[in-house]
């Protein structure tokens, strides 16, 4: 992502500082972001797209054909590999769609380094394999392979990996 990052960015005619100003974020985690050193939440991936005045989806790759069915093979989704803890886009990367799907492999992190993130729309997490937590405005819920969350995602919230083996989720963003 983080070479398409400042390549919309300097299409767009904006510097690094008015990047962070419109997209509300910090001029050293854009920066952050666009070398590599820092993988951007949906939330921040979200903002980062509005501000460009692009679908979220040309931050992660090119746009599918025009054909009504999409179908993301498991082979197609893993070439070329994307960066370790860098969600990998498996469905809505039509242009006219109103839902995102990632795949996310959440850290374990807790501390501030990994902050809450919110934005317009709704999100179905499911959790494909090990355990997270979910962290919601004034709630937390712990949840396991086949547990599935639905809410409303101007909530702010945050997954993390609770056990011991990596865990993955399926996130479904509407927007």
């Amino acid at each position: 992502m983080s070479i398409k990052l400042k390549l919309l960015r300097v299409q767009a005619g904006l510097t690094l500082e008015a990047l962070a100003q419109a997209s509300d974020l910090t001029r050293s985690y854009v920066s952050k972001v666009e070398r590599g050193a820092s993988t951007p939440s949906i939330g921040a991936a979200l903002k980062l797209a509005k501000a460009l005045k692009v679908p979220v989806e040309e931050l992660f790759g090119e746009p599918s054909e025009s054909d009504p069915v999409t179908i993301t093979r498991v082979a197609d989704a893993r070439a070329p590999a994307p960066a370790q803890g860098e969600p990998r886009v498996v469905a809505g990367t039509s242009p006219g769609h109103r839902m995102l799907a990632f795949v996310l492999q959440p850290g374990k992190e807790r501390g501030r380094g990994h902050p809450m993130s919110h934005h317009e729309g709704e999100e179905i997490l499911y959790v494909l394999k090990g355990a997270i937590q979910l962290q919601l405005a004034n709630r937390t819920e712990a949840l396991q392979a086949g547990d599935c969350a639905h809410f409303n995602s101007t909530v702010p919230h945050k997954i993390t990996s609770t056990g011991e083996s990596p865990a993955e989720v399926l996130l479904v963003i509407a927007a």
